[in-house]
């Protein structure tokens, strides 16, 4: 089991008010398998998708990926567990603007001083498998916010993590461009990595097994994909 969450809750304090965003969540991804989380604006998804991604930690409940229990590591070590176990794709690209796209994949390798030659060959071997091996020159201005996306997508392979986490990751993109990173993303699933995606698009959401319906804090469905 990759990710096991029991009974997750989490409070903000707005004020005087508090917000209760998550209430009580329970669930569990295998290895292997490509879900989607959807809901509302408010139903919780960005702040269990903080949670899951070890970039906060629940009020109450218990979130273990990977056999570690999160909520017991220090900040070292949850920053070692994000850079290693975790591949991270956002809505905005966040790619750095005047570097190769060949650059911004190695990016992760340079912060964890893996050799120039070895960290060139997998980069390449990153956007060869997205299929940009014909743009590892090109700058981000210079390419489509599809392959942008894909250049994205490249450098947190890179990594070789256990989960890939990708928040609304076509958002930004025409529908053609949408197909094409859903492909990519289907292609890493059926060679073994574990996806788990938020949207709000139906046709989205397709692509993957399963799907993990939020409303208001709590799972109002988790279904398997026809």
């Amino acid at each position: 089991m990759l990710i096991e969450a029991q009974d997750l809750t989490k409070n903000y304090k707005m004020g005087t008010i508090e917000v209760r965003a998550l209430r009580g969540i329970d669930f569990n991804v295998d290895r292997g398998e490509f879900v989607s989380i959807m809901g509302p604006s408010g139903s919780g998804k960005s702040t269990l998708m903080d949670i899951l991604g070890c970039l906060s930690k629940p009020t109450d409940g218990s979130y273990k990926l990977d056999g570690d229990e999160v909520a017991k590591l220090s900040e070292n070590r949850l920053a070692a567990i994000r850079n290693r176990k975790i591949g991270f794709v956002f809505q905005a690209y966040n790619l750095l603007p005047r570097t190769s796209a060949l650059y911004n994949v190695e990016l992760p390798l340079i912060y964890a001083k893996v050799s120039r030659r070895e960290r060139r060959r997998r980069a390449l071997e990153a956007l060869d498998t997205v299929g940009l091996a014909d743009r590892v020159d090109h700058k981000p201005n210079e390419i489509s916010g599809g392959q942008q996306q894909r250049v994205a997508i490249a450098r947190a392979l890179v990594t070789k993590p256990s989960i890939f986490f990708a928040d609304e990751p076509t958002g930004n993109l025409d529908t053609k461009s949408g197909k094409e990173v859903m492909s990519v993303f289907q292609q890493l699933n059926v060679a073994g990595n574990t996806i788990l995606m938020v949207t709000h698009e139906n046709e989205i959401a397709a692509y993957s097994q399963r799907i993990i319906r939020l409303r208001d804090g709590v799972i109002e469905a988790d279904e398997k994909v026809a």
